[in-house]
Protein backbone atom coordinates (compact mmCIF):
# COMPACT_ATOMS: atom_id res chain seq x y z
CA UNK A 1 0.00 0.00 0.00
CA UNK A 2 1.09 3.36 -0.92
CA UNK A 3 1.31 5.35 2.63
CA UNK A 4 3.24 8.33 0.71
CA UNK A 5 0.85 9.16 -1.79
CA UNK A 6 -1.61 11.37 0.01
CA UNK A 7 1.54 13.38 1.53
CA UNK A 8 3.27 13.75 -1.67
CA UNK A 9 0.24 15.51 -2.95
CA UNK A 10 -0.82 17.56 -0.12
CA UNK A 11 3.08 18.66 -0.55
CA UNK A 12 2.84 19.40 -4.28
CA UNK A 13 -0.61 21.46 -3.79
CA UNK A 14 1.24 23.51 -0.81
CA UNK A 15 3.74 24.58 -3.67
CA UNK A 16 1.82 25.22 -6.70
CA UNK A 17 -0.01 27.58 -4.04
CA UNK A 18 3.44 29.36 -3.09
CA UNK A 19 4.05 29.62 -6.91
CA UNK A 20 0.74 30.86 -7.44
CA UNK A 21 0.99 33.40 -4.55
CA UNK A 22 4.20 34.83 -5.78
CA UNK A 23 2.60 35.18 -10.08
CA UNK A 24 -0.22 36.93 -8.19
CA UNK A 25 2.14 39.03 -6.22
CA UNK A 26 4.22 39.91 -9.50
CA UNK A 27 1.30 40.33 -11.34
CA UNK A 28 -0.37 42.66 -9.43
CA UNK A 29 3.23 44.54 -9.79
CA UNK A 30 3.29 44.38 -13.23
CA UNK A 31 -0.43 45.97 -13.15
CA UNK A 32 0.25 48.82 -10.73
CA UNK A 33 3.64 49.70 -13.37
CA UNK A 34 1.46 49.27 -16.78
CA UNK A 35 -1.55 51.65 -14.62
CA UNK A 36 1.35 54.31 -13.89
CA UNK A 37 2.60 54.18 -17.81
CA UNK A 38 -1.02 54.29 -18.34
CA UNK A 39 -1.61 57.77 -16.49
CA UNK A 40 1.01 58.77 -17.46
CA UNK A 41 0.08 58.85 -21.41
CA UNK A 42 -3.07 60.05 -20.19
CA UNK A 43 -1.57 63.02 -19.04
CA UNK A 44 0.34 63.60 -22.17
CA UNK A 45 -3.35 63.10 -24.03
CA UNK A 46 -4.97 65.50 -21.42
CA UNK A 47 -2.44 68.49 -22.00
CA UNK A 48 -2.81 68.01 -25.54
CA UNK A 49 -6.19 68.40 -25.52
CA UNK A 50 -6.36 71.03 -23.06
CA UNK A 51 -3.97 72.75 -25.08
CA UNK A 52 -6.25 72.67 -27.95
CA UNK A 53 -8.72 74.16 -26.26
CA UNK A 54 -6.94 77.14 -25.28
CA UNK A 55 -5.63 77.67 -28.82
CA UNK A 56 -9.74 77.00 -30.34
CA UNK A 57 -10.67 80.06 -27.92
CA UNK A 58 -7.92 82.16 -28.67
CA UNK A 59 -8.95 81.33 -32.60
CA UNK A 60 -12.37 82.48 -31.22
CA UNK A 61 -11.29 85.58 -29.97
CA UNK A 62 -9.33 86.78 -33.10
CA UNK A 63 -12.66 85.86 -35.09
CA UNK A 64 -14.76 88.44 -32.92
CA UNK A 65 -11.85 91.25 -32.88
CA UNK A 66 -11.69 90.57 -36.94
CA UNK A 67 -15.64 91.09 -36.81
CA UNK A 68 -15.22 94.48 -35.06
CA UNK A 69 -12.46 95.69 -37.09
CA UNK A 70 -14.42 95.01 -40.29
CA UNK A 71 -17.91 96.30 -39.10
CA UNK A 72 -16.21 99.65 -36.60
CA UNK A 73 -14.73 102.28 -38.42
CA UNK A 74 -11.25 103.39 -36.90
CA UNK A 75 -11.20 100.50 -35.12
CA UNK A 76 -8.09 99.13 -36.38
CA UNK A 77 -5.42 100.57 -34.00
CA UNK A 78 -7.69 99.78 -30.73
CA UNK A 79 -8.28 96.27 -32.09
CA UNK A 80 -4.45 95.47 -32.48
CA UNK A 81 -4.03 96.75 -29.61
CA UNK A 82 -6.22 94.59 -27.51
CA UNK A 83 -5.30 91.41 -29.98
CA UNK A 84 -1.95 92.25 -28.57
CA UNK A 85 -2.55 91.67 -25.30
CA UNK A 86 -4.84 88.89 -26.22
CA UNK A 87 -2.05 86.56 -27.85
CA UNK A 88 0.37 87.99 -24.85
CA UNK A 89 -2.34 86.36 -22.30
CA UNK A 90 -2.47 83.34 -24.07
CA UNK A 91 0.59 82.71 -24.77
CA UNK A 92 1.19 83.61 -20.94
CA UNK A 93 -1.35 81.21 -20.43
CA UNK A 94 -0.08 78.21 -22.86
CA UNK A 95 3.52 78.78 -21.28
CA UNK A 96 2.19 78.19 -17.67
CA UNK A 97 -0.25 75.35 -19.20
CA UNK A 98 2.94 73.48 -20.75
CA UNK A 99 5.14 74.09 -17.44
CA UNK A 100 2.68 72.97 -15.18
CA UNK A 101 1.92 69.93 -17.07
CA UNK A 102 5.36 69.11 -17.05
CA UNK A 103 6.24 69.43 -13.87
CA UNK A 104 3.58 67.03 -12.51
CA UNK A 105 4.26 64.36 -15.83
CA UNK A 106 8.10 64.94 -14.55
CA UNK A 107 7.25 64.36 -10.39
CA UNK A 108 4.60 61.60 -11.17
CA UNK A 109 7.06 59.85 -13.62
CA UNK A 110 9.74 60.34 -11.22
CA UNK A 111 7.18 58.49 -8.29
CA UNK A 112 6.40 55.68 -10.55
CA UNK A 113 10.30 55.09 -11.73
CA UNK A 114 11.16 55.04 -7.83
CA UNK A 115 8.30 52.38 -7.21
CA UNK A 116 9.38 50.70 -9.76
CA UNK A 117 12.99 50.21 -8.81
CA UNK A 118 11.69 49.36 -5.06
CA UNK A 119 9.37 47.08 -6.99
CA UNK A 120 12.19 45.49 -8.49
CA UNK A 121 14.08 44.71 -5.48
CA UNK A 122 11.06 43.62 -3.53
CA UNK A 123 10.05 41.12 -6.25
CA UNK A 124 14.03 39.93 -6.54
CA UNK A 125 14.33 39.65 -2.14
CA UNK A 126 11.03 37.70 -2.42
CA UNK A 127 11.90 35.50 -5.58
CA UNK A 128 15.20 34.78 -3.29
CA UNK A 129 12.96 33.98 -0.06
CA UNK A 130 10.45 31.84 -1.94
CA UNK A 131 13.31 29.62 -3.60
CA UNK A 132 14.54 28.97 -0.20
CA UNK A 133 11.16 28.06 0.98
CA UNK A 134 10.54 25.99 -1.89
CA UNK A 135 13.86 24.25 -1.25
CA UNK A 136 13.03 24.16 2.57
CA UNK A 137 9.89 22.37 1.92
CA UNK A 138 11.53 20.31 -0.48
CA UNK A 139 13.65 18.78 2.28
CA UNK A 140 10.73 18.90 4.34
CA UNK A 141 8.73 16.71 1.99
CA UNK A 142 11.62 13.88 1.47
CA UNK A 143 12.26 13.51 5.53
CA UNK A 144 8.33 13.13 5.72
CA UNK A 145 7.67 10.51 3.05
CA UNK A 146 11.10 8.80 4.46
CA UNK A 147 9.16 9.13 7.80
CA UNK A 148 6.11 7.49 6.48
CA UNK A 149 7.85 5.43 4.76
CA UNK A 150 9.88 3.92 7.89
CA UNK A 151 6.56 4.03 9.84
CA UNK A 152 4.88 2.00 7.10
CA UNK A 153 7.64 -0.63 7.22
CA UNK A 154 7.40 -1.07 10.75
CA UNK A 155 3.59 -1.57 10.68
CA UNK A 156 4.06 -4.27 8.36
CA UNK A 157 6.73 -5.95 9.70
CA UNK A 158 4.81 -5.52 13.26
CA UNK A 159 1.53 -6.72 10.94
CA UNK A 160 3.40 -9.81 9.88
CA UNK A 161 4.81 -10.76 13.32
CA UNK A 162 1.06 -10.79 14.70
CA UNK A 163 0.15 -13.29 11.79
CA UNK A 164 3.21 -15.15 13.04
CA UNK A 165 2.15 -15.00 16.22
CA UNK A 166 -1.82 -15.62 14.96
CA UNK A 167 -0.73 -18.64 13.46
CA UNK A 168 1.57 -20.13 16.03
CA UNK A 169 -1.67 -19.74 18.26
CA UNK A 170 -3.83 -21.61 16.18
CA UNK A 171 -1.13 -24.27 15.23
CA UNK A 172 -0.55 -24.87 18.86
Amino acid sequence: MNYTDPMTRTFEMQRRTIEQSQQALEQGIQFQHDFNRAVLNGMESTESAQRRSVELFQTGVHQTLDAVEATVPGSGAAVDEVREAVDEGYEALLENHAEAFEAVAREYEEGADAMEDLSEDYVTALEEQIDLLIEAHGEFEAQSVEAVEQAAEGFEALGEQLEDVQQQAIEA
